[in-house]
C-alpha cells in the first residue's frame, strides 16, 4: 500500500535543512548508502550542487547480522572517488530503524580514513526502535515503530507500507 507521504516534499525538507547547516561552508561531500540512501543522496546532491563526486556504500559485509540475514546476491563494491581523512561528510540513508546500517556504514567510512565530520541525514525515521544510539541531525518525518515502509525507485521515489512477510527497512 502506497505510504501518504510525498517523497519530494521530504526531499525539500531536507534539502532546506542541508543549506542551513554550517557543513555547506566546508566543501561537504556526501555519501549514500545502498540502495534507498543511494538514491535519496542522489536527489539530494543534484538539488545541492555539490561539486564533488556522490560517494556509494554497500555495507553488506560490515553488518553484525551477516550470519542471520546471509549475503544478497547484488552486492557491489563501495566507491567513494575522494579522500576521505578530514572530509565534511554527509551520510545519507532512506529509513533509520535499528541503526546498524548506520554503524555499519562508520565503520566502513572508517576504513577509508578519518573523516573531520559525519552529519546523518534520513528521509525517514522510526523512533523507539533504535537498538544503537545513533541518530540522524536531519529526518524527512518520522512513522511509529511498527510501521514497516520500503522506498521503491529510483524514478519515481514511492514509499510504501509493507506486510510483516515483505521485506522491512
Amino acid at each position: 500500500m502506497k505510504l501518504n507521504l510525498d517523497v519530494n516534499s521530504l526531499l525539500d525538507t531536507l534539502e532546506a535543512n542541508l543549506r542551513e547547516d554550517p557543513i555547506m561552508g566546508k566543501n561537504p561531500h556526501m555519501i549514500g548508502i545502498r540502495s534507498g540512501g543511494l538514491w535519496i543522496a542522489q536527489q539530494l546532491h543534484q538539488r545541492l550542487g555539490l561539486e564533488t563526486p556522490l560517494g556509494e556504500l554497500d555495507i553488506a559485509f560490515y553488518r553484525d547480522d551477516f550470519s542471520r540475514v546471509g549475503l544478497h546476491p547484488t552486492v557491489r563494491p563501495s566507491h567513494i572517488p575522494w579522500n576521505v581523512e578530514d572530509a565534511h561528510i554527509i551520510l545519507v540513508d532512506d529509513v533509520l530503524y535499528t541503526g546498524r546500517t548506520i554503524r555499519a556504514a562508520l565503520n566502513e567510512i572508517f576504513d577509508y580514513g578519518r573523516p573531520a565530520q559525519v552529519l546523518l541525514t534520513t528521509l525517514l525515521e522510526r523512533p523507539g526502535c533504535r537498538e544503537l544510539p545513533i541518530c540522524a541531525q536531519y529526518v524527512g518525518a518520522q512513522l511509529n515503530c511498527d510501521q514497516k515502509v520500503k522506498l521503491l525507485g529510483p524514478d519515481p521515489l514511492e514509499l510504501h507500507l509493507i506486510e510483516d512477510k515483505e521485506e522491512v527497512a
